[in-house]
């Protein structure tokens, strides 16, 4: 939403004026943040799913999708991420229906999924069952015909012909200029806007590592204010974290996983990672931990080809269960949808026999159910068998410990657990009952997984 004006405290009163007028202020929604180590206490122990509205029902529409909210709140899902909302540019489209990332208005629904009030009825069932909702937001670039362009050109970066440049190559896309703190102001106010007229609860920012630092610090800053907001940058960028986001991508321990699910790799090179995020990242940083999303699945092969057949599992468990960590679960990975997901034009996800959705609700249900799963909780690294196919570790918190062994090789291996400290009769999450482990070696076969609750 844009307010005419060259100040950018102009943008700010008039958008706040213009709220108040409204019966909705947006100071009427504060309330008094819950946070853990600066984040949310909600998303510490909770999770992320990923939804394609285009794809997952033959109609692609909010009202189509509500109708799989239970099926998603018993699977243990907590968080919804709507992939972008907004209507979409046909200039320079791609394919029948073009990029949800080539945005051509911040504040109105794409038609295609319905309107701005079966959105908001959405929101609604989602809160009311417990979940939260967050939002896909385009601030790098806008679509290749978004109002912006004629109306206020110099929101753009120009080309060497003064043109609007194209970032990236993504010819149906326009560059923003953040240079303009006009723009800046136009942007914050279009994020407020479904804030205050939808409730939700934060957003998902796209190609976050390309714009400037000190927006995001007084964006963050200001929509933040009173209010549990959480932010999920796709980037793995340090300065993303010093400017309030509360996750970033791990592009790197997502590659790294690739890497050893082919055999490239020892298991013990995640540790590689691991070590580099503690370096570069601040104490409190989290990190998504993932094996698909919808870029990986519709241009990469993830997870049917990334981590095929039984591997899929044990980097899963990886995934949901590592330091630092918010998991992040894609549409259709609990169907499996084992192909790639057609992102310009129409492809039904098609789901019917929700095979994994068991395997995912475990590991939902141990993470909000268990402390030692919180995001924050310590992490240990056990050795329990040839380290460049076998990885274990503990998480533990306030009393509670969680022990977890995996087989990150395609052969059997033998785990052999020297640290007396596990010892005992814990309980064995996936198999349901408890068993006696101790110092005598044992098989665990292929991708082979286990998680003992103590």
């Amino acid at each position: 939403m844009y307010f005419k004006g060259t100040k950018t405290v102009r943008g700010i009163y008039m958008l706040a004026l213009v709220f108040c007028i409204c019966g909705v202020c947006f100071s009427s929604f504060a309330q008094t943040p819950k946070t853990i180590d600066g984040h949310p206490a909600w998303i510490m122990q909770g999770n992320i799913y990923e939804v394609n509205v285009r794809q997952y029902t033959k109609e692609g529409t909010f009202k189509a999708f509500a109708r799989s909210l239970d099926r998603l709140k018993q699977m243990g899902v907590q968080t919804i991420w709507f992939m972008p909302i907004n209507p979409i540019s046909k200039v320079d489209r791609k394919g029948s229906l073009g990029s949800y990332y080539a945005v051509s208005n911040y504040t109105t629904i794409n038609p295609e999924f319905g309107n701005f009030d079966d959105f908001k009825q959405v929101v609604n069932q989602i809160h009311a069952k417990g979940m939260k909702v967050i939002i896909d937001w385009v601030p790098n670039h806008t679509g290749a015909d978004h109002y912006w362009l004629k109306k206020y050109p110099d929101f753009y970066v120009k080309d060497k012909n003064g043109k609007a440049a194209i970032p990236y190559g993504w010819d149906d896309t326009r560059q923003l200029d953040y240079k303009n703190i006009v723009m800046q102001d136009s942007m914050i106010n279009a994020m407020k806007f479904w804030l205050v007229n939808t409730h939700i609860d934060g957003f998902r920012c796209d190609v976050a590592w390309n714009v400037p630092e000190s927006f995001w610090k007084r964006c963050i800053s200001q929509l933040r204010k009173g209010r549990d907001l959480f932010m999920l940058a796709e980037g793995d960028k340090d300065y993303l974290h010093r400017s309030g986001f509360d996750v970033t991508y791990s592009w790197d321990m997502f590659h790294k996983m690739i890497d050893v699910a082919k055999g490239a790799a020892p298991a013990f090179a995640l540790d590689s990672i691991k070590a580099k995020y503690d370096k570069e990242y601040p104490k409190n940083g989290l990190e998504l931990g993932f094996t698909s999303n919808h870029d990986e699945n519709s241009w990469n092969k993830a997870d049917f080809g990334t981590f095929p057949g039984a591997s899929h599992a044990p980097f899963a468990v990886f995934s949901e269960t590592f330091y630092h960590s918010v998991p992040l679960v894609y549409s259709g990975q609990e169907e499996p949808v084992l192909r790639a997901i057609k992102f310009f034009d129409k492809d039904p996800m098609g789901f019917k026999n929700f095979a994994r959705a068991k395997f995912y609700r475990t590991l939902l249900d141990l993470r909000k159910n268990n402390i030692a799963l919180s995001s924050d909780a310590s992490f240990t690294k056990v050795v329990a068998g040839d380290p460049r196919a076998v990885y274990a570790y503990v998480r533990s918190k306030a009393g509670k410990k969680v022990f977890i062994v995996l087989n990150l090789s395609s052969k059997e291996q033998t785990i052999s657990v020297k640290d007396k400290s596990l010892y005992g009769n814990p309980y064995n999450v996936f198999m349901g009952n408890k068993e006696p482990l101790s110092g005598k070696p044992w098989k665990i076969e292929p991708w082979g997984y286990v998680i003992y609750q103590y």
